[in-house]
């Protein structure tokens, strides 16, 4: 098989303290809708990526496992530590906690398991992803958890069958599987840029936007794009126990992998039942608007979770002026 790397990334910025709630986090909604999601607290998010520090501040109480599916600390399967700073920062967008320091993840009381799949120079194998995967949709937690969504910023060129095959797999057991859509776009909405995993139907890919919703530059785009979230200058955990701005649709990914933790609460808690990979996807497309771009850059939009909120709040607003009209025309 061929090489898998890490989605490329810029950083931008490194900060030795902080406290805030990530403007990314912000711009999707998620604090909106914590309460009623129980923060995605009881739903595990596996991070298929360069490892996670794991005594940082805002992730040591979110780790639930990991695995090391490397040759960095001599292949030892229970060494997972981020020797990167990408997976520890994803990971942070998904789930750091809610602890009045440093940053908040979209839902900051899911559960994260780790494996490591890229070096510290960002490469692996794709065999390993394709073994990362097979784990996280076999593994079950000391009190019976299991993953209901994998993360993956990461990607390569190739068409691999047996990648393939395992997320096809995944999905059929209602894993719902993320991927970065990719850093080689040229800032044309027309053209094709594809990177795997993120380019197959069954995964929700996703591209990246700035602050001011406007599609980023090196986003990919594709006819397989799902939606769109903050990939720009993203602020979250880091190596050192510090805390870095990045941008890639590598941070965008996350902020979609723990909408879905924050969903699945929601969405079952109104349903009264576990919802299939199919319905989940519908509740999580539900909730994305339009910013004008074509469905090839955006896929169905950016990600807004309070949205189902705000247009029922309209038609009530509505409903109440129909009423007031037509008392007044009978008064």
């Amino acid at each position: 098989m061929s090489e898998v790397r890490l989605i490329p990334f810029q950083l931008e910025e490194v900060i030795d303290d902080i406290s805030e709630i990530p403007k990314g986090v912000q711009m999707i909604e998620a604090p909106a809708i914590w309460e009623r999601a129980s923060m995605g607290k009881g739903n595990v998010v596996a991070v298929i990526d360069t490892g996670c520090q794991r005594d940082h501040p805002d992730l040591k109480d979110r780790i639930v496992g990991g695995r090391n599916f490397t040759t960095d600390y001599n292949g030892d399967l229970n060494n997972y530590s981020d020797n990167n700073g990408h997976g520890t920062h994803v990971a942070g967008t998904i789930a750091a906690s809610l602890n009045n320091k440093g940053v908040v993840g979209v839902a900051p009381e899911a559960g994260l398991l780790v494996l490591k799949v890229l070096t510290g120079k960002g490469n692996g194998s794709f065999q390993s992803v394709v073994d990362a995967i097979d784990y996280a949709t076999k593994w079950q937690g000391d009190n019976g958890e299991r993953v209901r969504i994998i993360s993956m910023s990461l990607g390569g060129p190739s068409d691999v069958p047996e990648l393939h095959e395992v997320i096809k797999e995944a999905v059929e057991r209602n894993i719902s599987v993320v991927c970065a859509a990719g850093n080689d776009g040229d800032g044309r909405e027309q053209t094709d840029e594809y990177a795997y995993p993120g380019a197959y139907n069954e995964v929700i890919q996703v591209g990246a936007v700035d602050f001011e919703r406007k599609l980023a530059r090196f986003t990919n785009t594709n006819d397989e794009i799902d939606l769109v979230t903050p990939g720009v200058a993203i602020r979250s955990t880091y190596l050192e126990g510090r805390y870095a701005a990045l941008s890639g649709t590598s941070m965008a990914t996350p902020h979609v992998s723990g909408a879905l933790a924050l969903l699945i609460n929601e969405a079952e808690a109104a349903f009264g039942r576990t919802l299939t990979e199919p319905e989940l996807y519908a509740q999580l497309i539900r909730r994305t608007l339009p910013i004008g771009y074509s469905k090839q850059a955006e896929g169905n939009g950016l990600l807004q979770l309070a949205l189902i909120d705000r247009l029922a709040d309209a038609i009530d607003d509505e409903k109440e002026e129909v009423s007031r009209v037509g008392a007044s025309v009978n008064g």
